[in-house]
């Protein structure tokens, strides 16, 4: 892809007739739209009947629309099989948990594991390489779209034999298996791996193991067909590939994207939930560590379907949202969709242009939006966000030992929103990383509500934490093993020896009897909770209410040059914001964390660097009230090469500023 900025929208010319296609493409060109994603829904298109595959309309689009200044992500179409494939074989549907089989019609329907829909799918795939791998339009590539949106884990017959193979492969022998888990409960003890069933309806809950092995074993899957996919492309074009996924599909992102070239996200969420939307932009630049992500979807307005709606954005927040994405290491910038759709079930999608071609209610904000990223591309294409001094651990395969184990229906990523958000309001730059990633570079690291702590993750924690970094483990973290079970030798394994406590007991805390104090904040507790008695560690927060008075409920552990520290419980409501507000403000400034502004909730502040090392300021009002921001010394307006005298800097509603600061040791 070019070394520049993209603002695009998904098209579906196959839709359309010869007039409406050529207005749009003058259209696209009058409202800076530079690329378009295309083909993701088009396999009856493609090949209308069965082995009779014709490209000819797309390519001639993808030209087209090169000769016009328009580039193209294109995608194999494999979410939407045609009618020959789904008539009279449902033994290629997918099954969900309930047992109902899924009938041809909207997208998803097919189980990606059957092997008659893999050889389809390659088939297709391999055709439109061969045929568009090489256009010059084509800048990427998008595998199928939104994998295990609508759909969570299938249970059909082909899943089955597979699922059978996988927990060979994992346990190789059915006593290993039977021992890891603990199958003598409730009669579950299995003499061979094919008597394991699915976790299909029972009259009460499955077996926590069994629940959580599913899920990983069609994470794994769905990744591998993600691969098979990403092979047969690169044997005909060079042009990166990646998959628009998002955190509450039914994926591991980190292993998903593993063979992926880039990473790119779908996102709807509303103005106010912006710290929403800025955790998936840090969770995806995380993923793919130095490479910059799409934002491959998101509402020009308003999200819709046949059966709800969301509000309209206020005007000016759509610029605030690309602003930061492309600030936060964004290079695309994308709608969902390009002209709003005559026919099928999300009919009242807001677009770019209306299904009568005129301009949409969020028409004027995506001009906005053009106008900002011709402004601030040069600057942008010049500088790249700074490592953060502080790394946050996102897990997917987390969010499936929580989809077992939800605690009166907790949910993990909202939980990880509410704490990400404390950093967010207190000005910290911060990395979000997945399990794997590399912690070089950081002081600070936080691992909350990851209930199987790996021997990997916890040895690399241990070398950072060795090495002068200050780690904050928890609430929720350590407690299972990676069988979702429950330890044997102490409740939180390794973890809890080597962060010098003792745990006394875990058990849900009730944030209306339940309270805790520390640094100087008392707060109430909830969630599942850890009580800790100090074997080496520090006692820093104790119990004030509930049925453990007195006792820890925060650590803090030496070891090497950095600590260990332990947080049993989660503070709940306004009073707990501000105590896990506290608790990183006290850490942060003990690990040294200089990547930090003085901003006001609301805003944001985004560090980036030349090459050269000048370092610059992307500042960003997303809630619409404006704010302020304290400039530690004097800089530059990039924008309008005004100069911003160090102190308080006022930002207005929506606005965006660009501050340029000298390099350390230059002349003043």
């Amino acid at each position: 892809m070019a070394d520049k900025l993209y603002h695009g929208a998904c098209f579906y010319p196959e839709l359309w007739d010869e007039n409406t296609i050529a207005q749009d493409i003058e259209r696209m060109k009058q409202t800076g739209i530079n690329v378009v994603r295309i083909g993701e829904f088009a396999w009856s298109k493609m090949e209308p009947e069965e082995g009779k595959i014709d490209l000819r309309f797309f390519t001639q689009i993808i030209n087209r629309l090169y000769e016009n200044g328009i580039e193209t992500v294109l995608c194999t179409p494999t979410p939407t099989p045609p009618i020959w494939f789904s008539h009279g074989h449902p033994e290629r549907m997918h099954v969900d948990q309930a047992g109902r089989l899924m009938n041809h019609g909207s997208r998803q329907h097919a189980c990606t594991n059957n092997a008659y829909f893999r050889q389809k799918a390659a088939i297709i795939t391999e055709a439109l390489a061969k045929e568009a791998g090489r256009l010059p339009g084509v800048i990427a590539w998008q595998l199928d779209n939104e994998f295990k949106c609508h759909i969570a884990e299938c249970m059909c017959a082909s899943c089955k034999d597979q699922w059978h193979q996988w927990l060979e492969a994992r346990y190789g022998t059915i006593d290993q298996l039977n021992e890891e888990w603990g199958t003598h409960i409730w009669s579950e003890y299995y003499h061979s791996f094919e008597q394991i069933p699915q976790p299909v309806a029972t009259p009460f809950l499955h077996h926590s193991s069994l629940q959580t092995m599913y899920r990983l074993f069609e994470s794994e899957k769905i990744a591998q067909f993600a691969n098979e996919q990403a092979e047969i492309i690169r044997r005909y074009s060079d042009a990166p590939i990646t998959h628009n996924s998002t955190l509450f599909f039914s994926v591991d992102n980190e292993r998903l994207f593993e063979n992926l070239d880039f990473a790119s996200f779908d996102t709807y969420a509303p103005q106010a939930k912006m710290e929403s939307y800025l955790l998936n932009c840090d969770v995806w630049r995380g993923l793919k560590k130095n490479t910059p992500y799409w934002v491959m979807e998101t509402s020009t307005s308003y999200a819709a379907s046949l059966e709800s709606y969301a509000n309209p954005h206020p005007n000016g927040y759509l610029r605030s949202e690309a602003v930061a994405a492309y600030a936060l290491g964004g290079q695309g910038f994308c709608y969902w969709l390009w002209r709003q759709q005559r026919s099928g079930s999300e009919l009242p999608h807001s677009a770019v242009l209306s299904t009568w071609g005129e301009p949409s209610v969020g028409y004027e904000n995506v001009l906005q939006v053009e106008a900002a990223r011709k402004e601030i591309e040069p600057i942008m294409v010049a500088t790249k966000p700074v490592q953060a001094d502080i790394a946050i651990t996102y897990s997917d395969r987390a969010r499936m030992f929580h989809l077992t184990e939800p605690h009166n229906g907790i949910e993990y990523k909202d939980l990880m929103t509410d704490l990400y958000k404390v950093f967010v309001n207190q000005g910290l730059h911060r990395d979000v990383l997945p399990e794997g990633g590399d912690l070089s570079g950081y002081k600070l690291l936080f691992t909350p509500l990851l209930p199987y702590v790996s021997d990997d993750y916890l040895e690399r924690a241990k070398s950072f934490v060795e090495a002068g970094g200050i780690w904050i483990v928890g609430p929720m973290t350590g407690g299972r093993t990676k069988n979702h079970t429950i330890h044997t030798d102490r409740a939180l394994g390794r973890l809890e020896e080597w962060a010098g406590v003792k745990t006394l007991f875990t058990f849900p805390m009730d944030e209306h009897t339940s309270a805790g104090q520390a640094f100087g904040k008392e707060a109430p507790l909830g969630l599942w909770s850890a009580v800790f008695e100090p074997a080496g560690a520090e006692a820093r927060g104790f119990i004030t209410k509930g049925v453990t008075p007195d006792k820890a409920f925060l650590t803090e552990h030496s070891v090497g040059k950095g600590k260990v520290v332990m947080l049993g419980s989660m503070p709940s409501g306004e009073e707990g914001k501000e105590l896990v507000a506290a608790i990183i403000h006290h850490y942060a400034e003990s690990a040294g964390v200089g990547v930090k502004t003085d901003v006001t909730a609301g805003t944001i502040v985004v560090p980036r660097q030349r090459e050269d090392g000048q370092s610059i300021w992307v500042i960003v009002n997303m809630d619409g009230h404006g704010g302020t921001v304290t400039l530690p010394k004097a800089g530059r307006d990039s924008l309008n090469e005004e100069l911003a005298e160090a102190g308080k800097l006022t930002i207005q509603p929506y606005e965006y500023k660009i501050i340029q600061f000298e390099k350390e040791g230059a002349s003043e």
